[in-house]
Parts: C-alpha cells; sequence; structure tokens
C-alpha cells in the first residue's frame, strides 16, 4: 500500500512523475521524526490554481493561488518556538495512520521553477516534503520554527541530491505556502 493517495484533478500533472515525487517527499519527512511509513497515509491533491485559490481563500482567507498547502489530522506543534513537534499518537485500529492532506498547484510550482531555474521535479519534491513536514507539526511561524523545518527540508534534499533551496534561491525566489491554521 502506497504511503500517499493521489487524487489528481489537474490532467497537466500527468507529465511529471507525481507519484515517485510524493512518495519520495513523503519518506523524507517521515524519516526526519523517526517515523516508519507504513504506519502512516497521507492523501495529496494535485490541482490547478484556480482549485489552490479555493482553498486558500477557504482555509486561510487569502484569495489567491499558491503553491502547498496542508491540513494537517493532528495538532502536534511544539509548545515553545524552535523546538520539534511532538510525535503522532500510536496507531490504535489496525492500519496506517491518516496524517492529514496536501494540496499543490501545477501552474504556480511550474512558474516558480522556471522563474528560478529550478527542475521542476526538484520543486514539487520540495513542496510536498514542506507539506508534508506540516503534517508531522513543523512550521515557519518564528525564525526559530523556520529555521529547525527549513534545516531539515535541506538536510533531507540533499540525500537526494537536490540543492538547498533556501540557500541558492535569492530574496525573490518561491516560498512554501504554508498550512492553514486548525
Amino acid at each position: 500500500m502506497p504511503l500517499i493517495d493521489i487524487v489528481v484533478e489537474e490532467p497537466g500533472w500527468s507529465a511529471l512523475p507525481l507519484a515517485e515525487c510524493a512518495e519520495t517527499a513523503a519518506l523524507l519527512a517521515l524519516e526526519a521524526q523517526g517515523l516508519a511509513p507504513e504506519g502512516f497515509e497521507i492523501s495529496l491533491l494535485a490541482c490547478d490554481d484556480t482549485r489552490i485559490a479555493e482553498l486558500n481563500t477557504e482555509f486561510r482567507g487569502k484569495p489567491a493561488a499558491t503553491n502547498v498547502l496542508s491540513w494537517p489530522a493532528f495538532d502536534l506543534a511544539p509548545a515553545t518556538p524552535g523546538e520539534r513537534p511532538d510525535l503522532p499518537p500510536a496507531q490504535g485500529f489496525g492500519g496506517p495512520l491518516p496524517l492529514g492532506d496536501v494540496a499543490i498547484a501545477l501552474q504556480t510550482v511550474s512558474a516558480e521553477a522556471e522563474s528560478a531555474s529550478i527542475p521542476l521535479k526538484s520543486h514539487v519534491t520540495h513542496l510536498i516534503l514542506h507539506g508534508c513536514l506540516h503534517l508531522l507539526g513543523f512550521d515557519h511561524q518564528s525564525d526559530a520554527d523556520a529555521a529547525v523545518m527549513e534545516g531539515i527540508e535541506t538536510a533531507a534534499l540533499a540525500r537526494i541530491g537536490v540543492p538547498d533551496p533556501y540557500g541558492t534561491r535569492g530574496a525573490a525566489a518561491p516560498q512554501p505556502g504554508g498550512r492553514p491554521d486548525v
């Protein structure tokens, strides 16, 4: 059973190995917390800018497209900025524990990758990793939290040969959209 359950609403995603990117990103996120992938599942919506703008408006009050959004199933955020989040609850119902949902928008992500001269596959993997880390309680609301999250992302992506997404892009580079407050 795959770790990621993907719903593709935007046909343009078929030009990319989305399942491979998503599975890799989710595995990297779980490994960052020392979690075994067989105990969890994540839902991914691969959509277009119109759909993600609707979701961004509904859940964040921001009427615009963004690159990635996340809806964690659990509030795992640490009490103190800069600390690692709590771990998800232990499984108790006999199947993989749903960690939450991630949505990613093809047009925004493609435009960001092109404008920053980043391979699309690398950018998609980074953004799904970012979204999955939000499901695990990581955030970037404070500088201390951002430093922890970005450090994990940079180290995880380096393991698969993707350059530092924060150190090589510059100030105008695309940043992940964040997660709605739950």
